[in-house]
């Protein structure tokens, strides 16, 4: 097992006497009409298709550039601009955005991201970029108090004004991990996320990496056998994600998420987050729950170490939920659950690892692994409602 720490021309006629005037009413609304180009309106899109056009534009308009999010009202992709360069402004109204014009762009809110890293990386503390606000949201839990939240409140301020804002938690951050059911290992319990198929075509899952790192083996029943072993790990550091194989390479690893009552989410792809978009989160604790990206390229300062570049949402979680699906009605997978604070009584923030990156990351691709006469093995079941392993579909 490794362990990787691991954005007119003018018309002008001469005219005399009425016949002139009728000819001048016919013939300026027609000159204006072809000599002015009509502005364009923004496209109709799916939250995959807005996160995909925001990352073209962000490579497109370079440093006017200040963030994009997605109305998910208007199904319209909202892309921030930094200055008043026409040209910009134009090009990305073409490409089918609502254009804002905003103070920051964001590598200014990226750089501000990696002064708060190295100056107050507190236990407790948490930021990403919010491009809704165009600033970094800044989120100190219950913990942070004293010398900390001075260290904070400078840190803020010196990044400049209006680049990022501070705001206070009920909860602590920490992983939402326990012992108790679902998939165990070493006392631990946790969810898991998604099938996977892996570079040698073995099937396998991933989970969180805090849970990766915890336990090398892991169980569908609590003092079971071993199902699966790590083969990868990465908590704390770049990501909080982990590959797991079915120690039965016959298992039929499903690309499904169990949401209970009998009823599946066929994943077809893994994609994106779009800030604005609504999810779905699926955990061992409190089954199947909804709520909206708020932030990406997180990072979260938990008390066993910072973690970077994850994606925040207003998803309650709670222990156990650790590794569960984050999903979109469409079928596509987005996230593992990594942490957060608050629970699904009160609410609270969480935080989940990008499935681009994790399958980047481990070689993996979301789909079933080799089809054989094991038990059919969905991601993300759940104590009340589902369950991680059946012996059939449903």
């Amino acid at each position: 097992m490794s362990h990787k720490r691991v954005p007119k021309r003018k018309v002008v006629l001469a005219v005399g006497g009425a016949g002139a005037l009728a000819a001048a009413a016919i013939l300026l609304p027609q000159a204006n009409a072809s000599q002015t180009d009509p502005e364009p309106t923004p496209k109709a899109l799916s939250p995959a298709a807005a996160s995909e056009l925001a990352s073209q534009l962000a490579s497109r308009l370079g440093s006017a550039f200040g963030g994009a999010y997605y109305d998910a009202d208007q199904q319209q992709i909202i892309v921030n601009v930094v200055g008043n360069d026409n040209n910009v402004i134009v090009q990305a109204k073409k490409a089918g955005a609502a254009v804002r014009s905003v103070q920051n762009s964001l590598s200014t809110l990226k750089s501000g991201a990696q002064t708060l890293k190295q100056q107050a990386a507190i236990p407790g503390t948490a930021w990403a970029v919010d491009p809704r606000t165009n600033q970094i949201l800044v989120t100190a839990d219950r913990t942070v108090t004293g010398e900390s939240w001075d260290t904070l409140e400078s840190t803020v301020r010196s990044l400049g004004e209006g680049v990022a804002r501070i705001q206070k938690s009920a909860g602590e951050f920490k992983t939402f991990v326990e012992g108790g059911d679902a998939i165990f290992g070493g006392g631990a319990r946790c969810s898991l996320g998604f099938n996977v198929t892996t570079e040698d075509g073995s099937p396998g899952f991933l989970t969180a990496g805090h849970c990766g790192v915890a336990a090398e083996q892991w169980s569908d029943a609590q003092d079971g056998a071993p199902i699966g072993t790590v083969q990868a790990a990465t908590f704390p550091g770049d990501g909080d994600f982990a590959l797991v194989t079915y120690d039965d390479p016959a298992t039929q690893a499903a690309s499904a998420v169990d949401v209970g009552n009998g009823q599946l989410v066929e994943i077809q792809q893994a994609a994106e987050a779009a800030v604005g978009q609504q999810v779905f989160r699926m955990g061992s604790t409190t089954g199947l729950r909804d709520g909206t990206v708020t932030g990406l390229d997180a990072t979260v300062n938990y008390p066993e170490g910072t973690v970077t570049g994850l994606i925040q949402t207003d998803v309650c979680a709670e222990p156990g939920d650790s590794g569960g699906a984050l999903f979109t009605e469409d079928g596509s997978a987005i996230g593992l659950t990594s942490g957060g604070s608050g629970d699904c009584t009160i609410g609270g923030e969480t935080f989940f690892q990008p499935v681009t990156t994790a399958l980047a990351a481990v070689g993996a691709q979301i789909g079933a692994g080799a089809e054989g006469g094991g038990g059919a093995v969905e991601g993300g079941g759940a104590e009340d409602g589902g369950s991680v392993v059946d012996d059939g579909i449903g």
